[in-house]
């Protein structure tokens, strides 16, 4: 089905193939090498956009068109796959796990995440600390193209379609502006807080990171890590692994079975984000010196608006996220 062509009205309930401008989910089977690398580089994307707390990879995923393929193959992993390994089993039983699932598909894009986080960590941390209305100000114009390429991929606006859309607004906005939680998490609430942030890193809009944050987890996972406490690392990764099983399944059968309601909700998501990625921010004493800084009006900004270089950064955002829109659609028609 192309992008011009709509789901039938009267069918909601039927499953309803992608856009091809958002469905990249090319058969593992046919992948070549230079389509592997293309996952690699969007991989890539999504890690450097999951870096900036706020900006979600998943947003990356939906616009670069591999999202519902990722969706799939997510989706994929669970009890059933011992029946698909029994059926052959050895080698062979194991090769046909792997095409289940996707797994080609699944570590190029791992790879490229994980290369994000290795070389652009740094970089992006640095922006942040130190020139944070560069860096908000580029993925402020890269979440507003998002928002107009994903909308114009909504076909037949109706009342239910344009409720969802308000709905994913208000929630990403209410999220956005909740309090930081400050208690000692306990092991069972890291659980929780694990499988909420995984959704979270999976759901265009809204990163796991700052959804950590807000749970007053953040740190605690932030200093596991570097104590190396193994009992509160697993135990939020207990809690990642079970919620990526649950989340993606429910997803993937809403993406299949009501892709445009699905999707308008989604997008209400990612513009709801924008409370988040506003570029003008101070904290209560109108500096820049806390983390706890609020939205202020350009003018507001303690070194005055920057008009020239916050547009041109927007611009920049916008362009390259049209771009990446662009990739693929191109990927999909090859």
């Amino acid at each position: 089905m192309t992008a011009s062509q709509s789901p039938r009205p009267n069918a909601p309930s039927a499953p309803q193939p992608l856009p091809q401008s958002l469905d990249n989910s090319t058969s593992p089977a046919t992948d070549n090498p230079k389509q592997l690398l293309g996952v690699y580089f969007k991989g890539m994307a999504m890690g450097s956009a999951d870096i900036v707390p706020g900006v979600s990879g998943g947003t990356i995923a939906l616009i670069a068109g591999i999202y519902e393929r990722l969706i799939n193959a997510l989706g994929s992993i669970g009890l059933s796959l011992w029946r698909v390994f029994r059926q052959d089993g050895g080698i062979k039983g194991l090769l046909a796990v792997w095409r289940q699932v996707d797994a080609t598909f699944l570590l190029c894009l791992l790879l490229g995440i994980a290369t994000s986080f290795v070389t652009l960590a740094g970089i992006i941390k640095h922006l942040l600390d130190n020139e944070p209305l560069l860096i908000w100000s580029f993925f402020f114009g890269l979440v507003v193209a998002t928002v107009f390429i994903l909308l114009s991929e909504i076909k037949r606006w109706n009342m239910g379609r344009a409720v969802l859309f308000v709905i994913g607004i208000a929630a990403a906005v209410i999220i956005s502006s909740l309090p930081l939680l400050t208690t000692t998490p306990s092991l069972p609430y890291l659980f929780f807080a694990g499988a909420i942030a995984i959704c979270a890193m999976i759901l265009p809009g809204i990163s796991g990171s700052f959804i950590l944050l807000l749970m007053g987890a953040y740190d605690t996972v932030l200093e596991a890590v570097h104590t190396h406490n193994f009992t509160i690392i697993l135990t939020v990764m207990a809690g990642m692994v079970t919620g990526l099983l649950l989340f993606t399944r429910a997803l993937k059968w809403l993406l299949s079975h009501y892709y445009q309601a699905t999707l308008a909700l989604l997008t209400g998501f990612i513009a709801g984000s924008l409370v988040k990625v506003w570029p003008w921010k101070t904290d209560a004493l109108g500096t820049l010196d806390s983390e706890a800084v609020t939205n202020v009006m350009p003018w507001q900004y303690p070194t005055g608006p920057q008009w020239l270089t916050t547009i041109g950064l927007m611009l920049l955002g916008a362009v390259l996220v049209s771009l990446l829109a662009w990739w693929g659609n191109r990927s999909n028609r090859l």
